[in-house]
């Protein structure tokens, strides 16, 4: 798949398969996310691979709509250094994603709000946080992936040189 095949074509999904992502699919999937730029080479994210139900669980506790990680065979929890801007951990989880959607394995971003409780299910460091969290998965044979056609048209959302 061509990488604007894969942007274009990427859908959200909640519900996965009971099939593990292979060692070298992951490998690549991480290696997007550490790829990603980040403000000044500053690198402030770090990833936790998670694929123990227990600790995925205890994990989920740290969000307020953490279902699609309870299904995920796969759960990369993505850290972000105190004082560094969201922007780089969302650029990392995009880059994860698509490397992802490009092997054919599906995904949903899943915010932690609570971010002591992230911080303790991790074993985090007082300066990072679990700033999302990324489920990874085979998608279940007849479900719909993602929404697709029901974005807005171009024209309605660009504006040239002015609103």
């Amino acid at each position: 798949m061509d990488v604007y095949e894969t942007i274009i074509s990427k859908r959200d999904t909640r519900a996965y398969l009971d099939r593990p992502i292979p060692e070298d699919s992951l490998r690549r999937i991480l290696n997007a996310g550490r790829m990603a730029g980040s403000s000044k080479n500053s690198q402030p994210c770090r990833f936790i691979v998670m694929r123990d139900r227990e600790a995925i669980a205890r994990l989920a506790k740290a969000g307020d709509f953490t279902a699609p990680m309870l299904s995920a065979p796969l759960v990369v929890a993505v850290m972000l250094e105190e004082g560094w801007r969201p922007f780089d951990a969302g650029r990392a989880a995009q880059n994860m994603m698509l490397a992802a959607w490009a092997e054919g394995i599906t995904s949903c971003p899943v915010g932690i709000q609570h971010v002591d409780e992230g911080r303790r299910a991790v074993g985090a460091p007082d300066n990072f946080e679990v700033h999302m969290v990324i489920c990874f998965g085979y998608p279940q044979p007849g479900v719909p992936l993602g929404r697709g056609q029901m974005r807005r048209p171009l024209d309605e959302i660009v504006h040239m040189e002015r609103w």
